[in-house]
């Protein structure tokens, strides 16, 4: 397993793709459209707009990223909410979207329904206070859910999570999709930082090759305008009822909070 069990290679890899590939034509054009919808559907204030660049580029990153592992043939395990940080020397933006979280940490796993796999990983030392597996269909419905926190794992905190359509038959870890499965999402919470350890977490599609080719650029391209649009249409309806509000700021334990960010789904 790698030390990090969110920065992994496999990782850093998809955030350089992402990186490449939001300058791509059709994405660029895509960020351009979908920024002025967003901005007219809003009718952005000032106080809004003062936010909106930066949080907007976050949630187009995100859309990249995520976008870019949508093969249930070949499933990776991505991140898809994270701070700006280094990456071989370049710049990787933040991916932060929905509910600006610190204390979650945010992977999603593509799958198929028709398809068998494994995931593999290791808990920390000290187990999460919350930590699910749940699968969804296209829609962000509910087909399965493993609770992390429970689940079984080995003396030296490894665990095997079996996912097919088959019942379980006595696995001890095991997420039963269906026709509609779409997508793993879990999700991390750290109760203390200092002493909690997110979930390493690995993937494989258990068969013989693919038999249809990866994405082109090209197509990948095409599918990250697509989930662009898609967050932009999402988070306004997140939103919906803030985009009249008042741009007022808020005092909590050791947080401000400006709800003019809800015109990008943050809060």
């Amino acid at each position: 397993m790698p030390e990090n069990p969110v920065s992994t290679a496999s990782q850093r890899e998809q955030e350089l793709a992402a990186l490449d590939l939001i300058e791509h034509p059709t994405v660029k054009a895509a960020y351009r459209t979908v920024a002025e919808t967003w901005l007219g559907r809003a009718k952005a204030s000032d106080a809004m707009r003062e936010r909106f660049d930066d949080s907007f580029a976050e949630v187009m990153f995100s859309a990249a990223v995520w976008s870019s592992n949508q093969d249930k043939l070949r499933p990776k395990v991505s991140c898809i909410t994270r701070l700006a940080h280094p990456v071989q020397g370049r710049r990787i933006p933040g991916s932060r979207w929905g509910i600006d979280n610190p204390d979650s940490v945010y992977r999603v796993i593509p799958i198929s329904g028709d398809e068998r796999y494994e995931i593999r990983g290791r808990v920390g030392a000290h187990r999460m206070t919350e930590n699910y597996f749940t699968l969804w269909d296209a829609h962000m419905g509910t087909v399965d859910v493993l609770n992390g926190r429970t689940m079984a794992v080995e003396p030296d905190g490894s665990y095997t999570i079996s996912v097919d359509a088959d019942p379980a038959n006595g696995r001890p870890n095991h997420v039963q999709s269906t026709p509609e499965a779409h997508e793993f999402y879990i999700r991390d919470v750290l109760l203390d930082w200092g002493r909690d350890d997110p979930n390493h977490i690995e993937v494989q599609r258990l068969g013989g090759t693919p038999v249809t080719p990866a994405r082109t650029l090209d197509e990948q391209a095409e599918a990250t305008a697509a989930m662009m649009d898609y967050f932009a249409n999402f988070t306004g309806k997140l939103s919906h009822g803030v985009y009249k509000m008042p741009a007022t700021i808020s005092t909590w334990p050791g947080r401000r909070t400006r709800s003019a960010r809800c015109a990008t789904g943050f809060t």
